[in-house]
């Protein structure tokens, strides 16, 4: 098969998710995310202290309440894209504290593979995979809390591969006394170990500021997500939205500096938080406008779920809205397999 057409499904295959932002980055499936919970709130929240999945974007939720929580993800994506991940936590002993665990899987089906004429010649597969280990402490005295996340990346086009290594650092602000909860989190600050082409390709960094707050005559927990705080610009015109004069001249759409500041933005609402019954909603600017159709209300950046909890069992659903022809379900199943009784297991949080 030609090479050109290797480095363009390369190109498909391991930036898709920050295709709004340009495709700057290899391996944008570690921005994506993968547990119902937080996709039916928008994507990208940091402060749930009471999931498991939560470490594997925000490590500094680690902590013992989390031990032997088990979850399991699974995606229906894009274009039959599937996508999966496992999250665990175990306490190892009172010192050390507790280690958390996440796999992420993404399978991109089978793909025709073609010549320069169009011939097809079978077909091949493309797979990603990032591996996880975490940890966080308590900054003495203070509620305050740091954790990191190391991260292995592997991912494959056919025959071709490549390899990498991440970290994440977060910090967290959580007091019961407070009704809101502040985390900053710097994620994916690594490099290619091995490329595809020789050529090295930068990893889909990313700066993440998020807060929530629980109001308290109401069962409503708000949350609000500022992403990509590492560059301003990060707006891509619309080509729905592009205008073209009697002369035949087009004009790219024009983003203002109001318009571009909403698109880091993201937010969400949680009623019964703290109930065996979730409803959630949220909406992520960004996808809205650079995904949008012209004069079609397609709900583009839209998302919402709920969750079941069932003694030791809790049942997440998530649906989001990319534009009026794709949409995007997510499962998620957690499971307590820790069998203290919860009246003698102390929490850190």
């Amino acid at each position: 098969m030609n090479k050109s057409i290797y480095l363009f499904f390369l190109l498909i295959f391991s930036n898709y998710v920050h295709s709004q932002t340009g495709g700057e980055n290899i391996y944008g499936f570690l921005n994506t995310p993968t547990f119902a919970r937080q996709v039916a709130l928008g994507g990208k929240i940091l402060t749930f202290i009471d999931d498991v999945n939560q470490p594997s974007w925000n490590p500094a939720t680690i902590s013992n309440s989390l031990h032997k929580q088990l979850s399991v993800n699974y995606t229906s994506y894009l274009t039959g894209i599937n996508i999966g991940s496992v999250s665990y936590a175990y306490e190892i002993n009172k010192h050390f504290e507790t280690l958390h665990g996440n796999i992420k899987y993404v399978n991109y089906g089978e793909i025709i593979r073609a010549d320069e004429e169009g011939n097809e010649q079978g077909s091949f597969s493309a797979n990603d995979i990032a591996i996880s280990l975490g940890y966080a402490k308590n900054i003495p005295r203070s509620d305050f809390y740091y954790g990191a996340n190391l991260k292995l990346i592997y991912s494959s086009i056919d025959s071709f591969s490549s390899s990498g290594i991440a970290v994440d650092f977060g910090i967290t602000y959580y007091s019961a006394n407070n009704p809101f909860i502040i985390a900053l989190v710097a994620r994916n600050i690594g490099t290619q170990i091995t490329s595809f082409n020789g050529t090295r390709e930068k990893l889909p960094f990313e700066i993440i500021l998020g807060a929530s707050y629980k109001l308290e005559k109401v069962p409503l927990r708000w949350y609000l997500t500022l992403d990509n705080l590492q560059k301003w610009k990060v707006g891509v015109s619309n080509p729905t939205n592009q205008t073209t004069n009697l002369e035949g001249n087009t004009t790219q759409e024009s983003i203002s500096f109001l318009d571009n500041a909403f698109r880091h933005v993201i937010v969400g609402a949680e009623l019964f938080p703290d109930s065996a019954i979730n409803i959630r909603v949220g909406y992520n600017f960004r996808r809205s406008k650079e995904l949008q159709l012209q004069n079609v209300r397609s709900f583009g950046g839209l998302s919402f779920g709920f969750g079941l909890k069932m003694n030791k069992l809790k049942f997440n659903y998530a649906y989001s809205k990319f534009h009026s022809a794709s949409n995007v379900s997510t499962f998620s199943l957690q499971i307590d397999l820790d069998k203290r009784p919860k009246g003698k297991n102390p929490t850190r949080y």
